[in-house]
């Protein structure tokens, strides 16, 4: 595969954002950073993961967006869009983000990270943009962006190339993922669920689409 490139590393740190009545803290306004940043723990250099249950943690610890999609966002919203925008720590070019595979990993520079999930927007994503709507828009442009855990630990920053060094065979995408969990497909979220393995952190996702079914799993 080609390599892509790094084109930003995003840090955020703890802003306000007017949600409906009330203000909410929030980690999701990202700026680039310059020189070369430092992954390690769960985070990206010194940014504040507000909503650890979320959009945090060790399996969510990085989240990465393409400028290709920033291009599709910039054409459907009629404004630019700077990166960091959509809260990612690393905007990314020439690398098929929402077609990456769940447990594939990726090498920048001496760090290692894997694809964990896709985004899944929320209140706060809406808030950020300021468009309402702005969820369902999102999950419906299938344009995600992925999380990754951090496999090994370093240093990165903008120019970067990104190289894909593992890719599991079981073919199943970010995309796939968001896809099936957005539209409420019970049977392609089975399908998922047997072609990774039937791993215990989908089990509850499963479940949850077939109380809605009627079905007991």
């Amino acid at each position: 595969m080609t390599p892509g490139r790094l084109v930003s590393v995003n840090v955020g740190r703890p802003q306000k954002v007017q949600m409906g009545w009330r203000a909410r803290t929030t980690g999701i306004f990202k700026e680039p950073q310059p020189g070369r940043v430092r992954i390690a723990g769960v985070t990206v250099g010194a940014d504040v993961q507000v909503d650890k249950k979320h959009h945090g943690g060790p399996s969510k610890a990085v989240y990465a967006y393409a400028v290709e999609d920033y291009e599709w966002w910039t054409a459907e919203l009629g404004r630019e869009l700077p990166p960091g925008t959509f809260g990612e720590n690393l905007t990314t070019e020439g690398i098929d983000v929402n077609g990456a595979l769940i447990g594939e990993v990726w090498v920048i520079n001496d760090v290692a990270i894997q694809v964990t999930d896709p985004r899944i927007p929320c209140s706060t994503l809406r808030a950020r943009m300021g468009i309402p709507g702005f969820v369902k828009r999102f999950a419906a442009s299938r344009r995600f962006g992925a999380y990754f855990r951090i496999v090994k630990e370093g240093d990165l920053g903008a120019g970067d190339a990104i190289e894909v060094i593992e890719r599991p065979d079981h073919g199943v995408s970010v995309a796939q993922v968001g896809a099936a969990y957005f539209d409420g497909d019970l049977e392609a979220a089975i399908q998922i669920y047997e072609a990774l393995g039937r791993p215990q952190d989908r089990r509850g996702w499963i479940e949850q689409l077939a109380r809605k079914h009627g079905i007991k799993v």
